[in-house]
């Protein structure tokens, strides 16, 4: 019998072959077609089970947590590998968005792209790029961490709403988004 794991990969792989041949078919390029069909599979395929698991209830009662580092310091107060469980978890949830995110969607405009001339003194890439790409992508990863949250929140899901899993989320999905940089950057 085969595990969830190996469907769920070839049913990634399977899209990303769909993706890339409906592309091809309407003029892509090989490149980009094969880019964005990753990168569109790959946001969907690694954050979608995290997402799930968050939102599955739990038997007992929710909380809140509004305080900025005080669960943090609570976890790290107790077991290790507990503390080890949970901020790895948390920091892989968005990771998977945060690093396709910026490979799939090109978040500034540069000149001399998309029909905007460099003009005289303007560098071909503006200084700063990879921290307004940051700042978008941290924009995106902080609207979703804390729409799940809220759906926590609202759901009672008896889990506990905190704004450090926020945090937490985020600060992953900008890790994830600086290891694909080499990607996005490139173009």
């Amino acid at each position: 019998m085969l595990r969830p794991a190996v469907v769920g990969l070839l049913v990634a792989v399977l899209a990303i072959r769909l993706l890339v041949r409906v592309r091809r078919l309407r003029g892509v390029p090989h490149s980009r077609a094969w880019r964005h069909s990753v990168a569109e599979v790959g946001m969907v395929a690694g954050t979608a089970p995290w997402l799930w698991m968050i939102l599955t209830p739990q038997p007992g009662e929710g909380g809140l947590s509004l305080v900025p580092i005080q669960d943090l310091a609570a976890q790290f107060s107790g077991a290790t590998s507990s503390a080890v469980v949970q901020v790895g978890g948390n920091l892989l949830v968005l990771a998977a968005l945060g690093f396709f995110l910026p490979v799939r969607f090109s978040l500034v405009s540069m000149p001399g792209r998309f029909g905007m001339p460099a003009g005289p003194g303007v560098p071909a890439r503006p200084r700063g790029r990879t921290a307004a790409v940051l700042l978008r992508v941290g924009g995106v990863l902080a609207a979703v961490a804390v729409t799940v949250e809220v759906l926590q929140y609202v759901l009672g899901l008896g889990r506990v709403t905190s704004v450090d899993d926020v945090l937490v989320n985020v600060a992953g999905g900008l890790l994830a988004a600086l290891c694909s940089r080499r990607w996005w950057a490139a173009g």
